[in-house]
């Protein structure tokens, strides 16, 4: 019963999303603010709705999730049971996605996310909200069935969730080897997108 209400709360909160951000179901907006703070709007795919900025004068010391923000500093955990922070990929661009083997949005996400891996240098820190889960069991049939290469983590406790306000998911932040946020997207991305927006990041 409790995984049923869970379920039903994901696809509410994925509905949302979808109407929230995506007005049509096969355009993404992706917002850019140039030098002089003008904006310009271009249209990707996949009902993904992403935001990316042009740091004026450079990217900020504080913790947050704007852009030019240092992106939170989170514990995670291999899947081997080894804790990592976020930090220590900083020198590297980073892709931070939120997801669950559950989520159909993250399925259809997972072969174009395994291409992006495949043909950039970007790191892909994949952290599965292990607490949605039936068991551990599960995320290692899901990296097995669709035969991941990149690094999946989990959140244990919600904190990493917590500390980046995940709601709809899936949830990815682009963030620069500097450890800024680069940009943020809420819902599947396709490899088009990805690409588009990696060119963009320092």
């Amino acid at each position: 019963m409790k995984k049923l209400i869970l379920i039903v709360v994901f696809v509410l909160m994925f509905g949302w999303a979808v109407y929230e951000f995506v007005g049509d179901a096969d355009t993404a907006t992706v917002e850019e603010n140039d030098v002089d703070g003008s904006e310009i709007e271009t249209s990707g795919e996949e009902g993904a709705s992403v935001a990316s900025d042009i740091a004026v004068n450079g990217s900020t010391e504080e913790e947050g999730l704007d852009f030019g923000d240092m992106a939170p500093d989170v514990k995670l955990k291999t899947m081997d049971g080894e804790e990592v922070q976020l930090s220590d990929f900083r020198g590297e661009r980073v892709m931070l996605n939120f997801w669950g083997t559950w989520c159909p949005p993250c399925r259809a996400e997972m072969p174009d996310m395994e291409k992006f891996h495949q043909n950039t240098d970007i790191k892909i820190i994949a952290v599965n909200l292990i607490e949605t889960e039936t068991s551990l069991d599960d995320v290692h049939q899901f990296i097995d069935d669709y035969g991941l290469t990149f690094s999946v983590y989990t959140d244990e406790g919600n904190a990493a969730a917590e500390a980046y306000r995940i709601q709809p998911i899936p949830t990815s932040y682009l963030i620069n080897s500097d450890g800024t946020i680069h940009n943020k997207a809420f819902g599947a991305l396709n490899y088009e997108l990805m690409i588009q927006e990696f060119e963009k990041m320092k």
